[in-house]
């Protein structure tokens, strides 16, 4: 009896039936082949094709534990770069996650009887730094992929660039400081005692009899009287200074330069600020894998979920098929000048802006920002940092 169609109900009440993980003991590595019980998995051994794999396995029986094997630890070291990077983190909990996917290889055919001693497999191999705790056993994943090492390389970089930015920001603000304290000093007025050389000599006033009656000597003495009263006022108050409006204007000056030096450093430091994932919903994305087939290689997509930050839930433009994709498999669409676009990285990220231009020998182009505080500024954005909005 030959197997059901695909829409019959026996094949649908048997698909249903397969999906998730199942029993290991009744799965067979060489043929890759999930049984649901005893009497299945019985039935299979005995098949045709399962004694045919056998021949071929006692042949070279090595051969297919090395095919096992690698693919085993090529698998388990790629979910767990890609998954956890360089941090520390218990084996099981890789482990746990690896054997969720439907068809994995077990390890059970592989040259490791343990993941105890697989873990201590990868530490001799310099693949990964392992330790031993109490609570079991913890691996880290030692990146030796040269684009990781210039990547961190130009990272550490970034940051001593914004280290000697902050440290010449902090060595301005003291120099305006100092200026603003010397201006004040300078600004003050000096008060001094008024004190006589002879202190023996007398102070007369010589007073015209006819002060009353108009005449030269009357106004002589009223001038004399109001020289007198304002060399006391000056010698209590000091001299009385003008302001100058050219001073003040230039002080003004030189503070709003002072505080638009600030802000360009500011903004500088916001466009050095970039992060190592950039989906973001709603926008357009090519897929550039080829594990797929040619189906779906430089197909266009739209993200409609962004899982982890680095894994998406995409839609194709043309069939509306649904994939999920890691960030490594995508990459971002430039749309033709005038459309739509989102920032994705660096000092700008999450402004929506209109694409004016595309500058072909620096890789990068020219948007103007459409939303914000930052509305109507023009801005060069690198290919990589910005996509078309679906």
């Amino acid at each position: 009896m030959g197997k059901a169609d695909f829409l019959t109900p026996k094949a649908i009440a048997n698909r249903i039936k397969s999906k998730g993980l199942q029993k290991l003991r009744w799965y067979c590595q060489m043929c890759q082949k999930q049984c649901r019980d005893e009497n299945g998995f019985k039935c299979h051994c005995m098949s045709e094709s399962h004694q045919r794999q056998l021949l071929l396995a006692s042949e070279n029986p090595q051969q297919f534990m090395d095919y096992f094997s690698e693919e085993f630890r090529s698998e388990f070291l790629e979910l767990l770069k890609r998954r956890f990077g360089t941090k520390r983190v218990h084996n099981n909990i890789v482990y746990n996650e690896y054997i969720s996917h439907r068809e994995h290889v077990h390890m059970n055919a592989t040259q490791w009887e343990t993941l105890t001693d697989f873990t201590k497999w990868l530490g001799r191999e310099g693949l990964c730094k392992v330790d031993e705790t109490p609570k079991g056993w913890y691996i880290q994943y030692i990146d030796r992929d040269p684009e990781t090492i210039k990547r961190q390389q130009e990272l550490e970089k970034k940051k001593k660039q914004d280290l000697d930015d902050e440290e010449r920001t902090a060595k301005f603000i003291e120099e305006q400081v100092k200026r603003g304290k010397c201006e004040k000093e300078e600004e003050t007025p000096v008060f001094t005692e008024l004190n006589r050389e002879n202190e023996e000599e007398k102070v007369v006033f010589n007073l015209a009899k006819g002060a009353s009656t108009p005449g030269p000597s009357s106004s002589k003495s009223s001038v004399s009287s109001l020289a007198t009263n304002a060399l006391k006022a000056m010698a209590v108050t000091g001299p009385v200074k003008r302001k100058d409006p050219t001073l003040s204007q230039t002080k003004e000056k030189k503070k709003k330069c002072a505080l638009e030096e600030i802000i360009e450093m500011e903004e500088k430091k916001k466009k050095t600020e970039r992060t190592d994932f950039w989906l973001h919903p709603e926008i357009v994305v090519k897929i550039i894998t080829k594990k797929l087939g040619e189906k779906y290689y430089k197909k266009k997509a739209v993200v409609k979920e962004v899982i982890d930050r680095y894994t998406a839930v995409v839609k194709l433009v043309d069939s509306g098929d649904k994939l999920k994709l890691d960030q490594t498999h995508l990459e971002t669409v430039i749309p033709t000048p005038g459309k739509q676009v989102l920032i994705l990285n660096g000092g700008y990220k999450g402004n929506f802006g209109i694409l004016e231009s595309i500058k072909e020998k620096s890789f990068s182009a020219t948007i103007v920002i459409d939303s914000g505080l930052l509305k109507g500024r023009k801005v060069d954005i690198p290919y990589e940092d910005f996509s078309k909005v679906a």
